[in-house]
Parts: C-alpha cells; structure tokens; sequence
C-alpha cells in the first residue's frame, strides 16, 4: 500500500504489487549501497512466498527443514518476482524451489527440502545451551558501523561487547514483512538470519566489502517468538573467501545452523 502522495507506506519491507510481485520500501536497503536490497529482508520474503505456497496445498506433519538461497546476482532496490514451485514431491521428503527475478533477471534461486515430522521427543538431545534472555540485554547501535535502511530498522542486542569475528546477539524488528500480510513464525525468525554476517564483522565495512553469496539454513527444530538468536563466528581466509557460521536461537534454545560463503574485497574508494 502507498499513502496518498505516492509514497512508500511506513513500517514493513515490501508492499505487494501482484500475486507474485513485490516493491521493496527504503527499509529493505543495503548496507554497501541503498539502491539494492539487504539480502536479510529478501530472503525472508523468499521463505514467506514458500509458506503461501504451502498453505494453498497444505502437506500435513512436514516442515521446512533446510533452505539453500544463491544469490545470483546484486538485488537491485527495484520490484520482484517471487516464484514457487515443487523440484521433488513426495509424501515423507519434498523439494520445493523458488526464484526471485528483477528486472527479467534472476537474481535468487533458493531451494527447500520439507521433511515429515514425527515424536522423537524421547531421544532429543545434543542442541546446546540457551542464550541470554533479549529482555535482559541492551541495544546496541548497529547503524554506528553500518549504514542502510535495513540496519536502521532493527533492534540488536549483543550478550556481550562484539568482537572482531565472534558475537551472539539477538535481533527483532517492529516492521511488517509484506504490509497488511501476516507472516508467519517460520519467516519472522528467518528474515533476520542474514544480518548474522554484520554482526561480527572481522573487518571495517568502510574499508572492507565481505558479502555473502549464499546463505544456508538447517533447522532441527521449528522457531518460535519474536526474537532471531544469531551466535555468529566469522573466519577470513588468505585468498579472498570467508565464512560466517551461525548457531541459530529462539528464547527456549537452539533451532539450528547457518552458513555464509563470503567474497572477502578492499572496497574501492
């Protein structure tokens, strides 16, 4: 939705366009350049469009376990096509893919294995420990080290002082996803996975791009709540590559993993 003069209604990401198109609002904007968009806020409009896609064909007892996004190419702030569709059906295991285009150009292509789920309550074990409540830590101003729409719009708070390749922190956002779209709890928590790779960051982003060209979720278990755990170590390597891997959190402990591959580059003056 707009306002009346036009312009992009305040407090979500998007607004829809069509049935598969979408307009990113000056919220979604990058941090290396606010003519693209924040891969944080795509990908989860990504896994929004998934779960639509599931609810017009509803497969009782299975759940969205890994989901693989490729960033093919720089996400221009401009609208996008959001398309879904079934790789691999099956009744216990299924494959679903989903392609975002801009401007005639695919710029995603993420891939989403659902698995069935069943009571293996008696044998679970071996997730790790909780993270500190969010309610009993501080923000901290994340946009001081980075520009961007995105950045500006969310609530980050770190257990402890970030350090050089290493925080845990939370991050929540008050913004719709899709304005006046509900999201679901699976998007929620997966739209602010990717701002895992600048919360650690190893190097100065005014004097260091390290973008990430995929991002890779597995998930032992379904999140819930308003808050994305991210327990964030960075490695750079000798010859240009990098990697951000991710322990993922709720309040009521481990959900899963995430991982990153980074093109690590002065940036240009």
């Amino acid at each position: 939705m707009s306002t009346g003069n036009g312009t992009p209604a305040r407090g979500s990401y998007y607004e829809r366009t069509g049935e598969h198109t979408f307009k990113p609002t000056p919220h979604a904007s990058g941090a290396w350049s606010d003519d693209e968009q924040h891969f944080s806020p795509l990908g989860g409009l990504v896994v929004h469009a998934l779960e639509r896609h599931l609810a017009a064909a509803p497969r009782p007892g299975m759940a969205l376990s890994r989901i693989s996004h490729d960033i093919l190419g720089r996400p221009a702030l401009d609208e996008c096509e959001v398309r879904v569709g079934t790789v691999r059906p099956g009744r216990t295991i299924e494959l679903l893919e989903a392609v975002v285009t801009i401007a005639d150009r695919p710029v995603v292509r993420t891939r989403a294995w659902l698995l069935a789920s069943g009571d293996t309550a008696a044998v679970e074990g071996g997730a790790g420990e909780r993270l500190t409540p969010p309610e009993e830590l501080e923000s901290w101003p994340i946009a001081d080290e980075w520009p961007g729409g995105y950045i500006a719009s969310v609530d980050v708070r770190p257990l402890a002082p970030p350090r050089p390749g290493r925080t845990a922190a939370w991050v929540s956002t008050p913004l719709d996803l899709v304005a006046g779209e509900p999201a679901g709890a699976l998007t929620s928590f997966l739209t602010l996975v990717d701002t895992a790779n600048g919360i650690a960051v190893r190097q100065s982003p005014q004097e260091w791009m390290f973008p990430n060209v995929d991002l890779t979720i597995h998930l032992h278990r379904q999140p819930s709540g308003d808050w994305t755990g991210l327990d964030t170590s960075v490695v750079f390597g000798p010859t240009g590559q990098g990697l951000t891997s991710t322990v993922l959190h709720d309040v009521h402990g481990p959900v899963g993993r995430a991982e990153q591959l980074l093109t690590v580059r002065p940036l240009q003056p």
